[in-house]
């Protein structure tokens, strides 16, 4: 059963997380899908539910979510997804959302 509110979008950017976690300070990702409520993505090592993240990632104006740019993102750790061994799925929730200034 999804329980989802939203209708995810399928799509691949690279993520740079940022985490309160000691031991994981800042990771590599890409997502896998999502929303403007949602992400999914895959990192290379496991995140905690509950965990509290920083994602930084360039969202393109196609996708319906703003006018698209660089973006931080406020996010919790909803589900955490063991796959191939070699990287983990990552369900969480976007708190917030704020589209980064242009760097000139």
């Amino acid at each position: 059963m999804d329980r989802r509110k939203q209708q995810r979008t399928p799509i691949q950017i690279p993520v740079k997380i940022r985490s309160q976690h000691p031991n994981v300070p800042e990771l590599d990702a890409v997502t896998r899908d999502l929303c403007n409520s949602g992400i999914f993505l895959y990192s290379q090592s496991a995140l905690e539910v509950g965990t509290k993240l920083e994602l930084v990632l360039m969202l393109p104006s196609e996708l319906g979510l703003g006018p698209g740019g660089w973006t931080l993102c406020q996010a919790s750790v909803v589900r955490v997804e063991r796959s191939d061994g070699k990287r983990v799925g990552v369900a969480a929730s976007l708190d917030r959302i704020e589209l980064l200034p242009e760097l000139t």
